[in-house]
Parts: structure tokens; sequence; C-alpha cells
């Protein structure tokens, strides 16, 4: 153990944010971290029931698709553990799944009403109390206990995880940096969870604009362990907000075994090698990507995976008529999936990858009902429920602007979204997510003929990505719409020049194969 770590060991105990950390009935177990754990029982049920624990917290950092059967015998072998009910209570919220949500909530409250809190240690009942912040809708509240136990006890890797999701899904980037930048120390580097720290550190570094840093940490975590894919995924995002998307693609494909199958974030970094792809220019090779792992039909139909498969569309949807009409009949059965779900106002971030899914389809009508029906939600008080500020405050303004847009009525998608754009954040998601919102408002600018607007958010956005041929074509477009013919030739063919070193030729990887490449389970094959 480090003499960080050590120090850390020692003074934790101590308790911080109001927790007396040394309360509760001692069981005599305590986890890889040196944590205390109770009501596991003894004897060979407690120590399965420890075992399930790590294995549980193991899939979790690694984003393993057994998290939740490992918690489901956790609970079985020993259903009085607290740590066992929270961790089923966070794994109802962690998708964003609203039925998943209202079924953990039952479960949550019968254990709840015959538990006896004397039994648990001050950590476990902080636990408890964050899962039943979240469950009442109040995620403020949970990640501000889970960061008071990361505090208190900072290699409570369970706390630093789900805080972690936390701050992805507020849009907090300094908390989703400082939370666990701040539990680093008391770590020892030898640990098996020292690398996805060091993943999720590096995700916030790269949310908070920390990118040289960002990447140095993330690709140390991959170093470590080649299948940490929330890893991956840091890296892979440094990498898209600096505009190197065909570096981007060169280090996806040398990982395709690790990250392309078989763990909870295939799908999304799928969207990721896309999203390279679609800056190339490589159109066709970014629809049999969706076709072969973002199609509703071949994925799982939860509401992260919907809502990548939304944003990869709506930026065709933004797009000339020769891209709107490469997608094809593809928006109907989005549509379709998203409205088969019935879901009500759970998370604001989902509620507008809905709604570009229905317009996209052409349901405005649909579209319209979704709005209807947040609005009247949103019009009476639910204190404490966080996304209910997400719904009235940005997600309803979003939603009015993409049903704006696609009406042409680009001036008022225009006045919706600029004056929220320094906050779309707060409802969640990440830049690159974000980045639909953006472009939807540029283009609005560019059709509304706000040119002075257009200029300025290009401007901005060649600031940060330079490299970007999309940026570069919107260039083009504003030299052609101020009549400076020469100077959007000189954007068209620097835009060419930047896109060229990611497309693919047909004899390197053709379509049949980069098809058959992106399928889930292709590697196992």
């Amino acid at each position: 153990m480090s003499a960080h770590a050590r120090a850390s060991a020692d003074t934790s105990v101590a308790g911080a944010g109001g927790f007396a950390a040394g309360s509760g009935r001692p069981s005599g177990r305590r986890d890889r971290h040196g944590l205390e754990l109770s009501g596991l029982g003894s004897g060979e049920a407690g120590e399965a029931a420890a075992t399930w624990y790590e294995s549980a917290v193991d899939s979790l950092l690694f984003f393993r698709g057994d998290v939740a059967e490992s918690v489901a015998e956790l609970r079985r072998v020993a259903p009085d553990a607290p740590l066992g009910q929270a961790f089923a209570a966070y794994l109802g919220l962690l998708g964003t799944e609203e039925s998943q949500a209202a079924a953990a909530r039952q479960e949550f409250a019968r254990f709840r009403a015959a538990a006896d809190d004397g039994a648990c240690t001050a950590r476990e009942q902080a636990h408890l109390t964050a899962a039943a912040a979240w469950l009442d809708g109040d995620i403020a509240r949970a990640g501000a206990v889970l960061r008071e136990i990361a505090v208190a006890w900072p290699r409570d890797a369970l706390a630093l995880a789900v805080g972690h999701q936390i701050d992805f899904f507020t849009g907090n980037a300094a908390a989703l940096r400082d939370r666990i930048a701040g539990a680093l120390t008391a770590w020892d580097e030898e640990d098996p969870h020292y690398g996805p720290l060091l993943g999720m550190l590096g995700f916030g570094l790269e949310e908070s604009g920390h990118y040289a840093r960002a990447e140095e940490t993330a690709r140390a975590a991959v170093e470590r362990q080649p299948g940490d894919v929330w890893g991956i995924h840091a890296v892979v995002h440094t990498l898209e907000m600096q505009g190197r998307f065909a570096e981007g693609l060169r280090f996806l494909d040398a990982r395709r075994r690790e990250w392309g199958d078989d763990n909870m974030m295939a799908v999304h970094n799928w969207w990721h090698y896309a999203l390279y792809a679609l800056e190339a220019g490589d159109t066709h090779r970014v629809l049999e990507i969706y076709d072969a792992a973002l199609d509703p039909a071949v994925t799982s139909g939860l509401a992260l995976e919907l809502l990548d498969a939304s944003s990869l569309l709506w930026r065709f949807h933004l797009g000339g008529d020769d891209d709107r009409a490469a997608v094809g009949d593809r928006w109907a059965p989005l549509a379709d999936a998203w409205a088969a779900r019935r879901d009500g106002p759970h998370y604001a971030f989902n509620d507008t990858h809905a709604v570009m899914a229905c317009l996209g389809a052409g349901r405005v009508r649909e579209a319209e009902a979704l709005l209807a029906d947040r609005e009247e939600w949103a019009t009476h008080p639910h204190p404490g429920v966080t996304n209910h500020t997400m719904t009235a405050e940005i997600g309803l303004p979003v939603c009015r602007a993409l049903v704006a847009f696609t009406q042409e009525r680009y001036e008022d998608a225009v006045d919706l979204l600029f004056p929220l754009r320094g906050r779309f954040a707060t409802f969640g998601g990440s830049h690159a997510q974000r980045d639909a919102v953006q472009r939807t408002l540029l283009e609005a600018a560019l059709r509304a003929g706000r040119l002075d607007l257009a200029r300025t958010l290009l401007s901005e956005r060649l600031a940060l990505r330079p490299t970007s041929p999309y940026n570069w074509l919107g260039q083009a477009r504003l030299a052609d719409a101020v009549g400076r013919s020469a100077l959007a030739a000189t954007a068209r063919e620097r835009a060419a020049a930047l896109a060229a070193p990611g497309r693919r030729s047909a004899q390197d990887d053709g379509p049949a194969a980069a098809a058959e490449s992106a399928a889930p389970g292709a590697e196992a094959r």
C-alpha cells in the first residue's frame, strides 16, 4: 500500500460530512479496499456474499453485462446486506429507465420498511441515503451524499463509480473531474481498480477542457487494462473534441476486440466510431454502422442506446436533401421504438432524443404530444426532483426548437436555443452528445440568414477544432451566403483535405466488410 493510501486508511475512519464512520455493528468482513461490509452473514454464505459483492463492483467498473446477475446473487444469499440493496437501487437508476427505476423503488421501500438501520455502518447508511434520494428524483442530493462518502472513504469504488455517472447525467463537468481526482491519492497504484479510476478521471478532464492531461490519463488506464471500455471511451472523447477523427478511427480499429461487443458500452462506442466516419464524410460507412450496431432492431431498446441512434440520424436531418435521403426509412423504426416505451417525464435528455426521432420520422404531432405532456407536468411543483428543473429550463425549450427547425421556423429555433447555449450541459450528456443541439443552432442561424451569429458560432467552433471538416464546410456555406465564392472554394478544399485521412479505400474496408465487422458479436465469430 502506498504512503497516501496508508494515510487515508488511518484518517478516513474519523468520518467526514457529518458521518460517524465507526457506527454500526462490526461484521468482521471487509471488501478488497479495506471497507467494512455488514449483513453478509457468516460461514460459507457470508463468503459467497462477499464474493458476489466484489464481482458486482468489478463488473460495474468495467461495464460488464453480468453486473445485474452478481447483484441479484448478492441479494439472494445476503438479503439483509445494505450495500446489496443500495447497489440494486443504483442499477435500477443508472440506465435512466423509468420502468426499472419504478421497480427498484418498490424493492428498496420493502427493504427499508423491514431494515434495522442500526445494523449497518455509517458508510452503508450513507449509501442507503443516496439511493433513496435518487429514487425520489433528487439526483443532485444523491450526488452530494456520494461525494461525502468519497471524502470520508475515498476507496469506496461503488460510491465513486455511481457518483461519476451522476455527474455525467447532470452535466457537471467539474464534479466529473474532481470527484475522482479528490480520491485518487488514497489509492495504491497497484490496485486493480486504479485503472478504471484513471479512465473516469480522463473523462472528467476531457469534459472540463483539459485535453492533453485527459488523453494522457485515459491512455494510461487503457494501457493498464486493455478491456477498460470506459477508459477507451475517455480517449475517444478526447480525440473527438480535438477534431482528431482519423486518429480516433485508428485507435478504435486497433482495439475492436476489447470494445466492440459484449460490454455495456459497445453501442455507445460504435456511435463514437460513426461520428468519426461522419466527420470524414463517409456517410455510406456511417449508415452501415448504424444498421449493424445502432438500429433498434439489433440493440436492446434501452433509452441510452436509442439516444445514440437518434443523435446520429439527427446529424443527417440537419444536412441537405442528399443527407436526408441517405437515411431512407431508418427513422420510422426508431420512432416506433421510442413510442413503445411510453416514457413519462423521467429524464429530459432522453425526451429530447425521442422528439428527434418523432420529427425525423415526420411525426410532428407525436413530438408535439410529448411536448404537451412534459409542459403540463412542468407546470406543477415537484420539489427536489432534479428532472423538473432540467425539463422546464432546458429540455422543453430545446425540444420546441427542434420542432421549429423541422417546421422551417428557423428564426424561432435560433431564438429558443441561443440564450441557452451556455447552459445545455445542465440537462446532462457530454459535449459530443450535446453537439447535436449546438449544430441545430448553427444550421438554424445559417438558414435564417442570421449571418453575424453564424459567423460567430463558426468562429468559435474553428477556434476549438480547426481540423474539423464539418466546421470548414460551414465556413464555406457562410462565405457563399455573403458572396465570397473564392473564400468558399478555399474552405471546401480545406474540408476535403482534412477529411481524406479518415476515408478508407474500397479495397481497404469495403461496405460489406465494414457492416460485418460492426455487427455485435462479429469479433467472437
